[in-house]
């Protein structure tokens, strides 16, 4: 009897760690200025610059797709928000320094962005080499980036031109206008 009821408070506990884990990290320390003001010059509002310093990070929407800010090493990026691969939430990963180049590292499948210029990076040899060593090479340009603005201590984002197309466009149409549901997943 005693075995029914360890085995139960087992089953029990790990059903409890399930649950913390399939519910995930939620965006409380990363702050969304949600749905922006546009100015009449087209520059959309993202937040304070102050602000976005402080957090490293923020999202908000763009002509209802997705944009994250970062700040990183004293510069400002913005990047669509979903991975170009499977539309992870880049606004979660990690910011890495590869190759001289500040990247995003999708917290999904390790997909590794420039923050600069969107270009996906992977690490690969050249087999015709006698001593193949990895290096980091580009897939082109993957992810939309947006410029960015800093006026009278305000971050702007100017708007996408969205007559060239980039393989992050899928997911954030697959997402816009989903509200803050599209956010948490």
């Amino acid at each position: 009897m005693l075995d029914l009821v360890v085995l139960s408070l087992h089953f029990f506990l790990c059903f409890l760690i399930f649950l913390a884990i399939w519910r995930g990290h939620k965006d409380v320390d990363l702050p969304s200025s949600g749905t922006a003001e546009t100015r009449p010059d087209g520059l959309i509002l993202i937040g304070k610059e102050e602000d976005i310093k402080k957090s490293q990070r923020t999202t908000a929407k763009v002509n209802g797709r997705e944009v994250v800010v970062f700040y990183h090493e004293g510069k400002f990026h913005a990047l669509d928000s979903r991975c170009y691969h499977e539309g992870g939430p880049l606004r979660l990963g990690e910011i890495e320094d590869i190759d001289g180049q500040a990247c995003i590292v999708c917290p999904w499948h390790k997909y590794v962005i420039t923050l600069e210029t969107g270009e996906g990076l992977y690490e690969g040899i050249n087999p015709l080499e006698p001593s193949p060593t990895p290096r980091w090479q580009s897939k082109g340009v993957k992810q939309r980036i947006h410029k960015i603005t800093i006026d009278n201590g305000n971050v702007y984002v100017s708007p996408p031109d969205l007559s060239v197309s980039f393989d992050s466009d899928y997911f954030a149409d697959k997402y816009k206008n989903g509200g803050d549901l599209s956010m948490e997943k």
